[in-house]
Parts: C-alpha cells; structure tokens; sequence
C-alpha cells in the first residue's frame, strides 16, 4: 500500500512538471527574437501608438504621423495580398523591413520628451 501511494504521488508530481517544461520551451511571443505574424506586429504596433497618447508621450502631431504611416503600411499589405499569387517572400520581408522602421520611429517620437517640461522650468 505504502508503494502504491509513493507511486501515486511521484506521478503526480511528474505530471504537473510536463506542463511548466512545455512552457518553458514554447518562444515568449513578447521577446524581440521571435518572429511575429504580420497581423500581431500590426496589433502591437496600434497598441504603443494607442498607450503613447494616453501616457502623453506623443504628442497629437505625432501620433497623427505615426497612424498614418501606419494606415499606409497596412493599405501596402492589403495591396500586397490582393495581388496574383497573394503575399510572397520578398513582400513580406519588405513588409518586416518597413514595420521595423515605424517600430523605430515610434520608440523615438515615444523617448524623444518633446512634450515634457524639466523638473524646476516651467
């Protein structure tokens, strides 16, 4: 009896561990390293344009600039799978390059503290 219960949780044990390693193996989304469908790089870039005007980070221009850049790039991406043999290789790679560039951008318009007066000045 004493075997079986020992058995029992030793399963146990190792059954709850299979999952934890699983995740552990599975690419983090979030890191840079990783490669991100064109559909999740759109999402994530609308969501630091959305939280760098609600943070006041950027200021109305730029997030005016930002988003359009942004609707362009996305009109590129729409024109891109519509034609013949849909989204290619060399398309997505210019996609990427392109995405990387607005990606830039907004970390600058973001860091750039155009908006925001020192401590003591007015």
């Amino acid at each position: 009896m004493k075997k079986f219960t020992l058995m029992l949780a030793g399963l146990g044990i190792a059954a709850s561990a299979v999952p934890m390693t699983a995740a552990m193996a599975a690419p983090n989304p979030v890191s840079y390293q990783s490669w991100q469908s064109i559909n999740a790089r759109q999402a994530n870039l609308n969501a630091r344009i959305n939280q760098g005007i609600r943070s006041g980070a950027l200021s109305r221009s730029e997030a005016t600039r930002l988003r359009a850049e942004f609707n362009s790039l996305v009109r590129l991406e729409a024109q891109y799978r519509r034609s013949r043999p849909g989204l290619t290789l060399a398309e997505r790679r210019d996609l990427d390059r392109r995405f990387d560039g607005l990606s830039a951008r907004i970390r600058i318009e973001k860091h750039d503290r155009n908006n925001h007066r020192s401590p003591g000045r007015w």
